[in-house]
């Protein structure tokens, strides 16, 4: 499965994470930390999203989520069985 945002695409980013050293004042290159390689996940969630009159089910980031909620396009599970009859 993708890890991709089905709404606004936002998917894994590459990135450094950096341990924080203490006193190494004066930037001296041979005191530097180390930054390690990692990767930046979406935190996706699966929705049920109202589409042309029908209920899908999609998986979202929870910033779309909540741009959804607002626009009212978000369906929990008990009101999809009243959506759907």
């Amino acid at each position: 499965m993708a890890m991709i945002c089905a709404n606004c695409g936002k998917g894994v980013v590459f990135g450094q994470s950096q341990k924080h050293r203490r006193g190494v004042a004066g930037k001296r290159w041979k005191k530097r930390t180390q930054a390690t390689k990692r990767l930046f996940k979406p935190n996706l969630q699966l929705a049920n999203v109202v589409v042309s009159g029908g209920v899908v089910k999609m998986k979202l980031c929870t910033k779309c989520i909540k741009r959804f909620k607002k626009d009212k396009k978000i369906y929990t599970p008990s009101r999809v069985s009243a959506v759907l009859g």
